[in-house]
Protein backbone atom coordinates (compact mmCIF):
# COMPACT_ATOMS: atom_id res chain seq x y z
CA UNK A 1 0.00 0.00 0.00
CA UNK A 2 3.28 2.48 0.65
CA UNK A 3 4.41 1.79 -2.71
CA UNK A 4 1.20 2.49 -4.67
CA UNK A 5 0.69 6.03 -2.41
CA UNK A 6 4.18 6.52 -3.51
CA UNK A 7 3.28 6.01 -7.07
CA UNK A 8 0.24 8.09 -7.37
CA UNK A 9 1.63 10.72 -5.39
CA UNK A 10 4.49 11.11 -8.53
CA UNK A 11 1.28 11.23 -10.72
CA UNK A 12 -0.70 14.02 -9.10
CA UNK A 13 1.13 17.03 -11.12
CA UNK A 14 0.19 15.01 -14.55
CA UNK A 15 -3.20 15.09 -15.88
CA UNK A 16 -5.67 12.92 -14.92
CA UNK A 17 -6.24 11.74 -18.38
CA UNK A 18 -2.48 10.98 -19.38
CA UNK A 19 -3.16 9.16 -15.72
CA UNK A 20 -5.33 6.60 -17.21
CA UNK A 21 -4.04 5.92 -20.14
CA UNK A 22 -0.52 4.85 -18.58
CA UNK A 23 -2.37 2.70 -16.41
CA UNK A 24 -4.22 0.85 -19.01
CA UNK A 25 -1.29 0.73 -21.01
CA UNK A 26 0.45 -1.04 -17.67
CA UNK A 27 -2.86 -3.21 -17.65
CA UNK A 28 -2.72 -4.45 -21.21
CA UNK A 29 1.43 -5.10 -20.65
CA UNK A 30 0.27 -7.22 -18.18
CA UNK A 31 -2.61 -8.79 -19.18
CA UNK A 32 -1.96 -12.42 -17.34
CA UNK A 33 -4.57 -14.12 -19.62
CA UNK A 34 -3.53 -13.78 -23.28
CA UNK A 35 0.11 -12.70 -23.13
CA UNK A 36 1.64 -10.17 -25.73
CA UNK A 37 2.73 -12.14 -28.73
CA UNK A 38 3.08 -16.22 -28.97
CA UNK A 39 6.42 -17.40 -28.16
CA UNK A 40 8.05 -20.79 -27.59
CA UNK A 41 10.00 -22.40 -24.35
CA UNK A 42 12.98 -24.27 -25.63
CA UNK A 43 12.72 -25.96 -22.08
CA UNK A 44 9.35 -27.52 -22.13
CA UNK A 45 8.53 -27.30 -25.83
CA UNK A 46 5.47 -24.85 -24.94
CA UNK A 47 4.08 -22.66 -27.57
CA UNK A 48 2.17 -19.98 -27.01
CA UNK A 49 1.40 -16.95 -24.95
CA UNK A 50 3.62 -15.98 -21.86
CA UNK A 51 3.18 -13.71 -18.95
CA UNK A 52 4.89 -10.93 -16.92
CA UNK A 53 7.05 -11.66 -13.91
CA UNK A 54 9.83 -9.87 -12.42
CA UNK A 55 9.88 -6.13 -10.63
CA UNK A 56 9.56 -4.11 -12.59
CA UNK A 57 7.89 -6.39 -14.38
CA UNK A 58 8.70 -7.92 -17.65
CA UNK A 59 5.69 -8.80 -20.40
CA UNK A 60 5.93 -12.32 -22.20
CA UNK A 61 9.12 -13.15 -19.82
CA UNK A 62 7.43 -16.41 -17.36
CA UNK A 63 6.25 -20.08 -19.25
CA UNK A 64 3.47 -20.78 -18.04
CA UNK A 65 4.07 -24.11 -18.57
CA UNK A 66 7.19 -24.95 -16.82
CA UNK A 67 8.11 -21.80 -15.09
CA UNK A 68 11.18 -20.66 -16.91
CA UNK A 69 12.31 -17.32 -17.65
CA UNK A 70 14.82 -15.61 -19.80
CA UNK A 71 17.96 -16.62 -18.56
CA UNK A 72 16.99 -20.19 -17.90
CA UNK A 73 15.83 -20.41 -21.93
CA UNK A 74 19.04 -18.90 -22.72
CA UNK A 75 21.07 -21.07 -20.97
CA UNK A 76 19.02 -24.04 -21.87
CA UNK A 77 19.62 -22.78 -25.49
CA UNK A 78 23.50 -22.95 -24.79
CA UNK A 79 22.76 -26.37 -23.46
CA UNK A 80 21.17 -27.89 -26.16
CA UNK A 81 24.16 -27.63 -28.48
CA UNK A 82 27.18 -27.99 -25.72
CA UNK A 83 26.15 -30.94 -23.52
CA UNK A 84 29.68 -32.38 -23.93
CA UNK A 85 31.05 -29.24 -21.65
CA UNK A 86 29.10 -30.05 -18.93
CA UNK A 87 30.81 -32.86 -17.44
CA UNK A 88 30.29 -34.74 -13.55
CA UNK A 89 30.41 -34.02 -11.17
CA UNK A 90 27.85 -31.16 -11.11
CA UNK A 91 26.91 -28.64 -8.52
CA UNK A 92 24.07 -26.16 -8.57
CA UNK A 93 23.81 -23.35 -6.62
CA UNK A 94 20.87 -21.50 -5.77
CA UNK A 95 19.04 -23.91 -8.34
CA UNK A 96 16.11 -22.88 -10.64
CA UNK A 97 13.30 -26.04 -10.19
CA UNK A 98 12.80 -26.24 -13.70
CA UNK A 99 16.90 -26.58 -14.67
CA UNK A 100 17.09 -29.31 -11.50
CA UNK A 101 14.13 -31.05 -12.67
CA UNK A 102 16.28 -31.16 -16.20
CA UNK A 103 19.38 -32.32 -14.69
CA UNK A 104 18.82 -34.71 -12.50
CA UNK A 105 16.93 -35.99 -15.68
CA UNK A 106 20.45 -35.68 -17.41
CA UNK A 107 23.37 -36.45 -15.58
CA UNK A 108 23.37 -38.80 -12.05
CA UNK A 109 26.44 -37.19 -10.05
CA UNK A 110 24.24 -33.93 -9.96
CA UNK A 111 23.81 -32.06 -6.41
CA UNK A 112 22.05 -28.82 -5.59
CA UNK A 113 23.48 -26.42 -3.06
CA UNK A 114 22.54 -23.47 -1.08
CA UNK A 115 23.13 -21.85 2.29
CA UNK A 116 19.37 -21.01 3.09
CA UNK A 117 17.05 -22.71 1.22
CA UNK A 118 16.34 -27.06 1.09
CA UNK A 119 19.33 -28.77 -1.42
CA UNK A 120 21.70 -31.24 -1.22
CA UNK A 121 24.73 -29.93 0.36
CA UNK A 122 24.42 -26.82 2.71
CA UNK A 123 27.51 -24.86 1.27
CA UNK A 124 28.22 -20.78 2.17
CA UNK A 125 29.85 -19.79 -0.99
CA UNK A 126 32.70 -17.56 0.09
CA UNK A 127 33.96 -20.74 1.92
CA UNK A 128 32.94 -23.74 0.38
CA UNK A 129 33.71 -27.37 1.94
CA UNK A 130 34.76 -28.89 -0.69
CA UNK A 131 38.07 -30.32 -1.68
CA UNK A 132 40.44 -28.44 -3.97
CA UNK A 133 39.68 -29.72 -7.60
CA UNK A 134 36.85 -32.19 -6.82
CA UNK A 135 33.98 -30.47 -8.73
CA UNK A 136 33.92 -30.60 -12.99
CA UNK A 137 31.32 -28.23 -13.58
CA UNK A 138 30.04 -25.36 -11.16
CA UNK A 139 26.33 -23.98 -12.18
CA UNK A 140 26.04 -20.12 -10.66
CA UNK A 141 23.11 -18.12 -12.23
CA UNK A 142 22.35 -14.90 -10.11
CA UNK A 143 24.41 -15.47 -7.05
CA UNK A 144 27.63 -13.31 -7.18
CA UNK A 145 26.01 -10.05 -6.90
CA UNK A 146 24.37 -11.83 -3.37
CA UNK A 147 27.45 -11.92 -1.95
CA UNK A 148 31.20 -11.07 -1.52
CA UNK A 149 32.03 -11.78 -5.30
CA UNK A 150 35.60 -11.88 -4.75
CA UNK A 151 35.80 -14.63 -1.97
CA UNK A 152 33.27 -16.70 -3.56
CA UNK A 153 34.70 -16.97 -7.45
CA UNK A 154 38.24 -17.59 -5.29
CA UNK A 155 36.39 -20.67 -3.97
CA UNK A 156 34.57 -21.60 -7.12
CA UNK A 157 37.97 -21.62 -8.69
CA UNK A 158 39.97 -23.46 -6.14
CA UNK A 159 37.26 -26.37 -6.35
CA UNK A 160 37.11 -27.04 -10.05
CA UNK A 161 38.98 -29.39 -12.00
CA UNK A 162 41.86 -28.81 -14.12
CA UNK A 163 39.47 -28.01 -17.52
CA UNK A 164 36.26 -27.55 -14.97
CA UNK A 165 34.03 -25.05 -15.87
CA UNK A 166 32.26 -21.94 -14.12
CA UNK A 167 28.68 -21.58 -15.70
CA UNK A 168 27.62 -17.98 -14.26
CA UNK A 169 25.61 -14.91 -15.18
CA UNK A 170 24.77 -11.63 -13.00
CA UNK A 171 23.03 -8.42 -13.12
CA UNK A 172 25.66 -6.21 -15.73
CA UNK A 173 25.47 -3.20 -17.86
CA UNK A 174 28.08 -3.45 -20.50
CA UNK A 175 28.03 0.64 -21.01
CA UNK A 176 29.21 0.66 -17.74
CA UNK A 177 33.50 0.28 -17.60
CA UNK A 178 33.22 -0.71 -13.93
CA UNK A 179 31.16 -2.20 -11.78
CA UNK A 180 29.01 -0.17 -9.05
CA UNK A 181 29.77 -0.81 -5.53
CA UNK A 182 29.27 1.45 -3.46
CA UNK A 183 30.29 1.24 0.63
CA UNK A 184 27.64 3.78 1.61
CA UNK A 185 24.82 1.54 0.31
CA UNK A 186 23.93 -0.24 3.38
CA UNK A 187 19.86 -0.70 4.00
CA UNK A 188 17.34 -2.75 1.77
CA UNK A 189 15.51 0.64 0.90
CA UNK A 190 19.41 1.90 -0.52
CA UNK A 191 20.17 -1.69 -2.18
CA UNK A 192 16.91 -1.73 -3.61
CA UNK A 193 17.25 2.19 -5.26
CA UNK A 194 20.71 1.19 -6.31
CA UNK A 195 21.22 -2.20 -7.50
CA UNK A 196 17.41 -2.82 -8.32
CA UNK A 197 17.25 -5.48 -5.60
CA UNK A 198 17.08 -5.57 -1.69
CA UNK A 199 19.40 -8.14 -1.23
CA UNK A 200 21.79 -6.98 -4.26
CA UNK A 201 25.39 -5.81 -3.23
CA UNK A 202 26.20 -4.58 -6.80
CA UNK A 203 25.49 -4.08 -10.36
CA UNK A 204 28.27 -4.77 -12.28
CA UNK A 205 30.04 -3.45 -15.31
CA UNK A 206 32.11 -5.30 -18.03
CA UNK A 207 35.22 -5.52 -15.98
CA UNK A 208 33.20 -8.08 -14.07
CA UNK A 209 35.22 -10.46 -17.10
CA UNK A 210 38.43 -9.14 -15.59
CA UNK A 211 37.27 -10.57 -12.05
CA UNK A 212 36.54 -13.88 -13.29
CA UNK A 213 39.58 -13.95 -15.32
CA UNK A 214 41.46 -12.59 -12.17
CA UNK A 215 41.40 -15.71 -10.48
CA UNK A 216 43.19 -17.64 -13.50
CA UNK A 217 40.23 -19.24 -15.65
CA UNK A 218 42.27 -19.80 -19.36
CA UNK A 219 38.85 -19.39 -21.32
CA UNK A 220 35.88 -17.31 -20.94
CA UNK A 221 32.84 -17.79 -23.71
CA UNK A 222 30.16 -15.29 -23.61
CA UNK A 223 26.91 -16.67 -24.64
CA UNK A 224 24.47 -13.22 -25.50
CA UNK A 225 20.80 -13.27 -26.00
CA UNK A 226 20.44 -11.79 -29.99
CA UNK A 227 18.69 -12.47 -33.35
CA UNK A 228 15.35 -14.23 -34.12
CA UNK A 229 16.25 -16.12 -30.69
CA UNK A 230 14.82 -13.61 -28.58
CA UNK A 231 11.97 -13.10 -30.64
CA UNK A 232 11.19 -16.82 -30.62
CA UNK A 233 11.80 -17.71 -27.08
CA UNK A 234 11.00 -14.68 -25.19
CA UNK A 235 14.66 -13.50 -24.31
CA UNK A 236 16.04 -10.47 -22.64
CA UNK A 237 17.96 -8.84 -25.26
CA UNK A 238 21.76 -8.76 -24.67
CA UNK A 239 21.14 -10.80 -21.55
CA UNK A 240 25.28 -12.78 -21.07
CA UNK A 241 26.16 -16.16 -20.07
CA UNK A 242 29.55 -16.51 -19.20
CA UNK A 243 31.03 -19.64 -19.53
CA UNK A 244 34.69 -20.26 -17.79
CA UNK A 245 37.33 -22.93 -18.11
CA UNK A 246 40.09 -24.10 -15.55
Amino acid sequence: MRKINIFLKTLLPTPIIKIKRYIIRIWWLLDSVKGKHKRKCPICNYSGFFTFCGSPPRPDGYCPSCGSRERHRLFWLWLCTNKNKIQEPIIHFAPESILEIKFRQLFSDYKTADLYNMADLRLNIEKLTLNDASIATIICHQVLEHVDDMKAISELFRVLKPGGRLITSVPIIEGWSKTYDNPAVVTPEMRELHYGQTDHLRYYGKDFRDRLMHFGFKELEELTAEGENVITYSLMRGEKIFICTK
